[in-house]
């Protein structure tokens, strides 16, 4: 089928919305399954500890295979890994909707996850050649992947949550499969073909091995840490094998030919400094969006259907934040500025979730913190993702998309691993001192939001002793990133 030069502003957008549509679509399938556990656990049987893992496994799936699959693009070319990426993930969803047993929805998921790092991994480096010479363009492009990324959590619980009410838990699954489809034969249509050198170049496999392993073991410990005791030989077991893995994944880097992830690209204060953030805000907001809807489920008494609609507004603020006012307040004041003033609100709306009463008011006590969270999420994520591309060799623009994407995800496995073993240990303390079992669970939900505020305010000190201060762009220039003299080399890929 032939492929149509991108030779028109209205073709380069189509082509952007399949490749925007379908990552929205990938980061709103981490939350999805958010309030549909309950009718899950209870169709499958599921215990409590097990139940992590139908969200776990997708994106330990997705975080551990995209380093492998952003070198793979560059290999076999970013097009044809999308394709099949998405390819598997619709595949897998439609299965994941079939499950009739635990294992098989865990495999599932995990192999769900497996295509969105195909699919995901490779965006990144399309966009950016799509918008190769028109940096104004590009700077509204990030804006519009920055609210995939952080309105896909409020959206996935809104879908959930209509989804599960309306036609069952399967159907958060089920939803993927015409999307995927479509976005399939889309992007044969409207995506520019590109050619890599082919697998001759060299693949890491010993690096995937070990990076995705372990993640795996490190989520494992994380999610089984308060079942088994923190300082048990098992936990500690795991999380030291996964440190030793993950250790053993940096040394290959540095003696293989051709590595996974070049250590060379942390040479670059932007590129390192914005994926630590990136880390420690995805690990801070999603989980608490999580945390919040279960707050508001098993606490307060909200509804599958009220606990959904309670995210729309900071979905809507999200987004008018990334679309409307990232590229523009990027442009005047530069990403590094935008990014630190926007993660001291992220902060502050956590703070403010930490001090939500057992029964909260949506109008007095819950909406505030949802317009705040949406809105400065919706400003640090465009920025934080551009600050993340500043590579100097347009040959690393694959890689970097990579390390980008799996920085969320181990913020995204971690934290939500993390923090739900947290809450569930405070919860278990307070009502061992006799707290009621909806004061002891508020407690847990109130100490979780405590610490996800805390890693935030770390992310913002990152941004101000790592990232280098930067003359801000003019608004003539539109350059999408901080650093002006990165914006040429960015674009490049």
């Amino acid at each position: 089928m032939p492929v149509p030069a991108l030779d028109s502003p209205r073709a380069r957008w189509t082509a952007f919305s399949v490749l925007c549509s379908m990552q929205l679509m990938i980061v709103i399938d981490i939350s999805i399954v958010t309030v549909a556990l309950s009718s899950i656990q209870r169709d499958l049987g599921f215990d409590q500890a097990r139940l992590a893992w139908v969200t776990n496994a997708y994106t330990v799936g997705f975080g551990g295979l995209l380093l492998l699959s952003g070198r793979l693009g560059d290999l076999l070319g970013r097009k044809r890994l999308f394709i099949g990426g998405v390819g598997l993930f619709t595949l897998a969803s439609a299965a994941c909707g079939l499950s009739g047993t635990q294992e098989m929805l865990i495999a599932m998921r995990f192999l769900q996850g497996a295509g969105a790092a195909m699919a995901y991994a490779v965006v990144m480096g399309i966009v950016f050649t799509i918008f190769r010479d028109e940096p104004r363009q590009l700077g509204k492009a990030m804006g519009a992947i920055g609210f995939a990324a952080a309105g896909g959590a409020s959206l996935g619980i809104l879908i959930s949550g209509l989804l599960t009410q309306g036609a069952g838990w399967h159907w958060v699954f089920y939803v993927n499969v015409p999307i995927g489809a479509a976005a399939a034969l889309l992007a044969a249509r409207l995506i520019p073909d590109d050619k890599g050198p082919g697998l001759g170049a060299g693949v890491d496999l010993l690096g995937a091995a070990l990076v995705t392993t372990g993640m795996m073991l490190g989520v494992y410990a994380l999610a089984t840490g308060s079942e088994h005791g923190w300082g048990s030989a098992r936990t500690l077991g795991f999380g030291l094998g996964a440190i030793a893995l993950l250790a053993g994944f940096v040394a290959r880097q540095a003696t293989a030919g051709v590595p996974l992830l070049p250590l060379s690209l942390f040479r670059s204060r932007e590129l390192s400094g914005a994926n630590l953030i990136h880390l420690l805000l995805v690990a801070a907001t999603l989980s608490s969006h999580i945390m919040l809807a279960l707050h508001l489920q098993q606490v307060a008494g909200y509804s599958v259907l009220v606990t959904s609609f309670a995210f729309v507004p900071s979905a809507l603020i999200g987004g008018f934040s990334s679309l409307a006012l990232s590229q523009r307040l990027t442009a005047r004041f530069g990403a590094r500025t935008v990014l630190i003033v926007s993660l001291l609100g992220v902060a502050a709306a956590l703070l403010a979730a930490a001090r939500v009463p057992e029964d909260p008011g949506y109008l007095r006590d819950l909406l505030p913190v949802l317009l705040v969270l949406g809105f400065s999420a919706g400003l640090a994520m465009p920025a934080v993702m551009t600050l993340s591309m500043s590579v100097r060799d347009p040959r690393d623009a694959g890689a970097a998309s990579g390390l980008s994407g799996t920085s969320g995800m181990i913020g995204d496995s971690l934290g939500i691993a993390a923090m739900a073993a947290i809450a569930a240990s405070s919860a278990g303390r307070a009502l061992a001192d006799g707290e009621s079992a909806a004061s002891a669970a508020t407690d847990g939900f109130r100490l979780v939001f405590g610490i996800a505020a805390g890693l935030v305010l770390a992310a913002a000190a990152v941004g101000w002793f790592v990232l280098p201060a930067a003359r801000p762009v003019p608004s003539g220039e539109g350059a999408p990133s901080g650093p002006p003299r990165r914006a040429p080399e960015a674009v490049a890929s």
